[in-house]
């Protein structure tokens, strides 16, 4: 089945063109159910049934799983039975009418001002990671963008001078986003003095933000950025990649931003999923960003 798994991804990546971080995550929950699956004797396409699938996903809900991590399993496994039958591998599909887990509610974890500024601050700018750090970090609480937009951004995507950066969000679709003074100058600082030390002589990378090796820095790697820096700055809220995202967003609303504007900037395609952050005015969205953002100026 490892085979056919390999196959499927195949698929997705040349027929889908399905991004490399979906692919990751639909190869790992597959490849986990299939184990789970050989581990009852259930090895071949034909073999597969309806109650096994849904043992396996309740075992991932017994087990303290979050229901997105449940739903987003759901979908893997889905797809992958998609392609079992429009290859003609069974003869059923058996994740038929399956139900999604209602996912729990959960409010979003916001900093301070106060914790944004001690996270923004615990960077050491004297190395050439520190440079690079505090130009993601700032440049995150800045624009609000997506970490996925963030490691995706290559160096002519943000313009320090003008003080904008250009972005694909889901979808592919691309907009452009506001960036405040402080942003700017970091991730100027950062051009200037780090990314050709961090950048490999046999390597023509496009990625704005390098890691170590002088390849493009992965989410995985961002995560593992923030959580160090989080602990560095005795936040002891939960915080995850997207706590800057939600910050960024109750921020500019507490400051008197338009949910419009903030929609916009946030690249939601829905303006209720914006509104989880409340508040509405009215205004241009540069204009409202260079209001209200508190790093703006």
């Amino acid at each position: 089945m490892k085979s056919t798994l390999q196959d499927f991804l195949q698929y997705l990546s040349s027929e889908k063109n399905v991004s490399p971080s979906t692919l990751e995550s639909y190869g790992r929950d597959v490849s986990q159910f299939l184990d789970f699956a050989a581990g009852r004797g259930v090895e071949t396409p034909d073999e597969f049934r309806k109650p096994l699938i849904t043992l396996y996903l309740g075992g991932l809900k017994a087990a303290g799983r979050a229901a997105a991590t449940i739903n987003r399993n759901t979908v893997s496994i889905r797809a992958f039975f998609h392609y079992l039958l429009k290859e003609r591998l069974i003869g059923a599909d058996p994740t038929l009418e399956m139900e999604a887990v209602k996912p729990e509610k959960k409010p979003p974890v916001i900093l301070s001002l106060d914790e944004v500024e001690r996270l923004l601050a615990a960077p050491d700018v004297s190395t050439a990671h520190g440079l690079r750090d505090k130009a993601m970090l700032e440049l995150l609480y800045a624009t609000g963008i997506r970490v996925s937009e963030l490691v995706m951004l290559d160096a002519g995507d943000v313009q320090t001078a003008l003080r904008f950066a250009r972005c694909s969000g889901s979808g592919g679709k691309e907009r452009v986003v506001p960036i405040g003074v402080i942003a700017s100058e970091s991730v100027e600082a950062y051009l200037k003095s780090s990314r050709d030390k961090l950048l490999r002589e046999d390597k023509d990378e496009p990625a704005l933000f390098l890691n170590s090796l002088g390849g493009r820095l992965t989410r995985q790697g961002f995560w593992k950025m923030i959580k160090k820096y989080a602990k560095e700055a005795n936040i002891r809220q939960d915080i995850t990649p997207h706590t800057l995202r939600h910050s960024f967003a109750a921020h500019l609303l507490e400051g008197g931003a338009d949910l419009r504007s903030v929609q916009q900037m946030l690249g939601h395609a829905d303006i209720s999923t914006t509104q989880m952050y409340s508040g509405i005015a009215r205004g241009n969205m540069k204009e409202v960003y260079e209001r209200h953002h508190p790093r703006a100026r």
